[in-house]
């Protein structure tokens, strides 16, 4: 159920940064959500292995090398998806994963957090 929340929750923040900032296209909410879906199986299969291939940059960094695996997965989604999800550069990625990674500390901290 959390998961299905979290591509939700990623949908409507990939709709509401394409309201913003004009380095991002969504064609449809659908599109979004397919987008979150896509980034989330990702997350689940590429993404360890990119943190396993790049650990001892990740450690040089503090861990802040792990913004940019996560704009690396976006910008793979966006291949993925074509047109109906479009990111304008490599900046705008990076742009998005810092504010997912704030969104979804915010919904961790209030939301999910057992009491």
């Amino acid at each position: 159920m959390k998961w299905l929340i979290g591509i939700f929750v990623n949908a409507i923040l990939f709709i509401a940064i394409s309201g913003y900032f004009e380095g991002l296209f969504v064609n449809s909410f659908l599109s979004a959500v397919i987008a979150s879906f896509i980034l989330s199986i990702l997350n689940m299969i590429v993404r360890p292995l990119l943190i396993l291939f790049t650990l001892p940059i990740t450690f040089l960094t503090l861990g802040l090398f792990l913004f940019v695996i996560n704009a690396l997965t976006l910008m793979l989604t966006d291949s993925i998806m074509g047109g109906a999800f479009d990111i304008s550069g490599f900046g705008m990625a990076l742009l998005m994963a810092v504010m997912m990674a704030l969104v979804n500390l915010v919904l961790q901290l209030t939301v999910f957090q057992k009491k």
